[in-house]
Parts: C-alpha cells; structure tokens; sequence
C-alpha cells in the first residue's frame, strides 16, 4: 500500500449482520480490497475507516457500498465477487460519484444459490436472456456460457414461467469415433453431455434433478432428437454449438415454439467439425445478425471465472 495516505472518510453500516457478510470471514474482503485498491480499512462496530489517495477512496467507498446491498440478497461473499465489483467500479472512471447506482442488479435466483455475474460480459449476458427469446452466448471456454444458461433455464422452471427444459449437443467427436465408445446409444453420448449434468447439480439438489429428468421436465438429449418438434413453453438450450453443421443449426433453431426462450452458446475457436464444414455456429452469426429480436453476445478471456491460469492459457492459444 502507498504511504502517502492523505485522505480519511469513514462509512456506517446498520445492519452488523450484513457488515459481517460484507466484510467476509476474518474481513478476508476487506483485505482483497486492500491489496486491489491500495487502501487501509479499519473496521470498528459498525463502522468502516477508509484511508488512502482520494481517488481510491472513492472507488472503494462504491465497492463497500454494492457488497452491502448484494450481502441482503446472499449468505456468503466470495473472492471473485469481490474482484468483480472492484473491476467494475475501477472501469466506470474514479471520479464519478454515481457508479455505485452505474452496477446494475442483474442476477440469477435458483433453489440453490443467487448467481450473480462476475464480469461486465456476464452482466449482458443475463440482460440479454433476460430480454430476447433467442441468444447466442459466444466465447472461450471458462466464461460462465453454459452455466448461466443453464441456470437461467432452472429460474423459469421452479417459477412456473415453462413447462420444461430442452438442452441439448451435438455429439461431435474430439479425437474419439462414438462407434469406438462401449456401451448402448445413451450410454455412448452421456460423456458428452457430462457438463450439462455439472451445471444442473450446481443449481438443484441431485434427488431434484434426477426427479425432474425422470418426469421429463427437463430432457438433454443430442441434437439429432430435435428434428421433427415444435418446443412451446420450453426452455430450449443449444450447448458447444459451434459443432452443429448449418443445416443442424437451422433445424435447432426452427423447433423455437409459443411461450419459449433459447439460448445458443458456442466457442468458435474450439470447431471439431471435419475442415470442409461450414460450423453451423459461424452461419448463423452470418445470417441472423440484423434480426432485432435475437441477440449476439461475445464473451472473452476478460469474462474468464476458472483458475486463473486457464485465461493464460486461453491468451497463449490465442497467439
């Protein structure tokens, strides 16, 4: 931290119970946004001391005061929430006074957890789905596609807004031939569709989950079992799909019925199509760009929320 402290401002919270929250487990925040902002914080009851170059006071006195309103909405505040709001308010220019009120409340409310995003793409990302009955949710890998997808899909389920949700893959093989795997038809795709598996237990309890499959109201299935339906009062998802031919992508997209909402995510520099075929992905983008109703949002290695060492990695593959 600087040495040159030359500003103090003091912030009172009332209610102590989200000011533990706020602050984290032995003010584990408080020290992320120490180190992050270059500020000293000093915690006393309800009170919160600010010392550091008057700019960052600022930016932190807005971080302080999101963290507070988020901690009415959740239990715990994790590092990367934190980060987050920090990044945020440090892009929306440190002399303007109403950024806190600039950090939009956009979130995702699911039996399990409040899914807050942890970037600005992840923020439009949920706008977006939000708004649009049709969405395509294009980036790297480790951006949150399939997850807030997936879990904005759960949030109409349990409130009733559809009757059921569609997610579905095209079972394109990366390095493995389908007709090599052991077992049946199910058993043979179930590896592809292991990811859509991980994002519903994030959201529901397991016993939920495998009840709801069970009473087909929420079916994952490859895409080739969409030809043929129309999908009203769904939930429809298209996961990895830059690996759907143009003439899949066409057929996926025409089965959107009355009363339904799709979401499309793909990452184009992950196409495991043979090299002549056109990725049905990259034809939409081409084709259905000026259609008002239908939304293109493009995440990048600055959406990334893994380990940190898999936006290097992305940035190396990216050279």
């Amino acid at each position: 931290m600087s040495k040159n402290l030359s500003k103090k401002k003091i912030l009172k919270f009332e209610d102590n119970n989200l000011m533990q929250i706020m602050c984290g487990a032995y003010h584990s925040n408080l020290d992320v946004i120490e180190k992050q902002l270059d500020v000293s914080l000093l915690p006393r009851g309800n009170l919160i001391s600010i010392l550091g170059k008057s700019e960052n006071i600022l930016i932190t006195k807005n971080t302080l005061s999101k963290l507070y309103e988020r901690a009415k909405s959740v239990k715990i505040l994790e590092e990367k929430d934190v980060e987050a709001i920090i990044n945020f308010m440090k892009e929306h220019g440190k002399n303007n006074k109403k950024q806190s009120n600039d950090y939009k409340n956009y979130y995702i409310k699911v039996p399990k957890c409040t899914i807050f995003p942890r970037s600005k793409g992840q923020e439009n990302l949920i706008k977006q789905i939000s708004e649009k009955h049709l969405v395509f949710a294009i980036g790297p890998a480790g951006t949150g596609k399939t997850f807030l997808a997936v879990s904005h899909a759960i949030s109409f389920l349990v409130s009733g807004m559809v009757d059921k949700i569609v997610i579905s893959r095209p079972a394109v093989e990366a390095g493995e031939k389908l007709g090599f795997l052991p077992g049946d038809f199910k058993q043979k795709v179930d590896p592809y569709l292991k990811p859509i598996y991980d994002s519903l237990y994030e959201n529901l309890p397991n016993e939920k989950v495998l009840k709801l499959i069970e009473n087909e109201k929420i079916e994952i299935a490859p895409i080739a079992y969409m030809r043929g339906r129309t999908l009203n009062n769904a939930y429809v998802i298209l996961d990895e799909a830059q690996n759907t031919s143009a003439v899949q992508m066409k057929m996926f997209l025409t089965r959107l019925g009355n009363n339904s909402k799709m979401v499309v995510t793909g990452d184009l520099t992950q196409i495991d199509l043979p090299n002549k075929q056109t990725s049905g992905l990259i034809d939409a983008e081409k084709n259905l760009k000026e259609i008002s109703n239908i939304s293109f949002v493009y995440l990048s290695e600055k959406d990334q929320v893994r380990h940190v060492l898999v936006t290097e990695i992305i940035k190396a593959y990216k050279k």
